[in-house]
């Protein structure tokens, strides 16, 4: 049954969630998980791949669209599959993706804005309800 991870960020600022998936996949990646991060939309997805290129100054991560090479360690996407995924989905979306049970582990990235918060409060009751289990991280954000 799929971990499922919130973590919640004392931001309402929408930059911090990005950067907060950016450090998660790095960190995942560094100790040999695939990652597939999963955006609401183009937009956001475009956004994504440009803080993956420049998140840390001192470090690189490796990634890929979805689309363009599903065999990447660190591929991020917007659609409803996932591929052959199945380690660690980031969800940066409002709702779950209808294939975040075939992963060992689901990241939520929350931050204090309702658009965010609403949505998110209202999965981590779908999961609970069907028993996943959940733990909930709280973190301080700078600035």
């Amino acid at each position: 049954m799929t971990r499922i991870d919130f973590y919640l960020l004392t931001s309402s600022e929408p930059q911090k969630r990005l950067e907060y998936a950016c450090r998660l996949a790095h960190k995942a990646w560094h100790k040999g998980h695939q990652i597939y991060l999963h955006c609401t939309d183009e937009e956001q997805t475009q956004a994504l791949d440009e803080l993956l290129w420049s998140f840390r100054a001192d470090a690189f991560l490796p990634h890929a669209r979805a689309t363009e090479q599903p065999e990447a360690k660190v591929v991020y996407g917007c659609g409803d599959d996932a591929g052959d995924h199945h380690d660690l989905l980031i969800n940066l979306a409002d709702e779950s993706p209808a294939f975040f049970s075939q992963f060992n582990r689901l990241a939520e990235i929350v931050i204090e804005l309702d658009p965010v918060r609403v949505p998110a409060r209202e999965r981590f009751r779908f999961y609970r309800e069907r028993g996943y289990p959940l733990q909930t991280h709280q973190l301080r954000t700078a600035g």
